[in-house]
């Protein structure tokens, strides 16, 4: 049985999971971190990690990214394996977390669903096979309260294709009257949209489309908890989804 801290417990992935749990044979709950408790919560739920009375097998942040120096700072030095869902950490956070795989285990990817790390491989494939013949563009689209745009998905993707050209071709984050070589990401934001992703391979008379969509928040929290089961007991390093499949 894995023990999962739920950082994020309060938000509408946290209850996900929590939801998800309750018919986990493999992962319990045992605790949530959060600003405030969700709606009849029948396990702790504390506002700050320094609160925290359990002993949890591994930490699953579905929270945001101001949450990160808290999170790794307990994680460290209780010696517990994280899984960060979050998306849209900055540069310095990158390196917090890198730093802290030294000492822990992490999980780190930006989509949990297996049907988009399909699509990065296909993606990869798809670039190496057509080369400079074709342009490439990703348009990505996902509910109207998502912080962070480009979505972290729509990165990997892009930096999937990338390595087909050795990391040298630019990430545009939308045109803006600009024309060229480089991999364009578009975002949309409206509605509930799940999260949706559209690679665009454009060459001359032919285009060849590789998309992903998702019609429920389950498919990544289910993915989250496979992690976290995944993730108790491995050694310190950083661990994805690749390692996992």
């Amino acid at each position: 049985m894995t023990n999962i801290l739920l950082c994020g417990i309060s938000g509408k992935m946290g209850k996900t999971v929590l939801n998800l749990l309750e018919n986990e044979k493999d992962a319990k709950a045992v605790c949530g971190v959060d600003a405030s408790a969700p709606e009849n919560a029948d396990i702790p739920v504390y506002n700050s990690f320094d609160e925290v009375r359990e002993k949890p097998d591994v930490i699953i942040d579905f929270s945001s990214t101001n949450a990160l120096g808290g999170l790794l700072g307990y994680a460290v030095k209780n010696k517990i394996p994280c899984v960060l869902a979050t998306t849209g950490y900055s540069e310095k956070q990158l390196r917090e977390i890198e730093n802290a795989s030294k000492e822990i285990a992490i999980f780190k990817t930006a989509n949990f669903s297996l049907g988009v790390n399909l699509l990065k491989k296909l993606v990869r494939e798809t670039a190496f096979t057509l080369g400079e013949n074709f342009d490439i563009e990703i348009i990505e689209k996902h509910h109207n309260k998502k912080a962070d745009a480009p979505s972290g998905t729509a990165l990997m993707l892009a930096e999937s294709a990338n390595s087909a050209f050795e990391d040298k071709k630019q990430l545009l984050n939308g045109r803006q009257g600009k024309r060229g070589r480089e991999i364009g990401l578009h975002s949309v934001r409206g509605g509930t949209i799940v999260g949706e992703h559209e690679v665009i391979f454009a060459g001359e008379d032919e285009i060849i489309t590789l998309s992903h969509s998702a019609r429920s928040k389950a498919v990544f929290a289910a993915g989250a908890i496979k992690a976290a089961c995944f993730l108790k007991g491995k050694p310190a390093g950083m661990y994805d989804m690749e390692d996992m499949i």
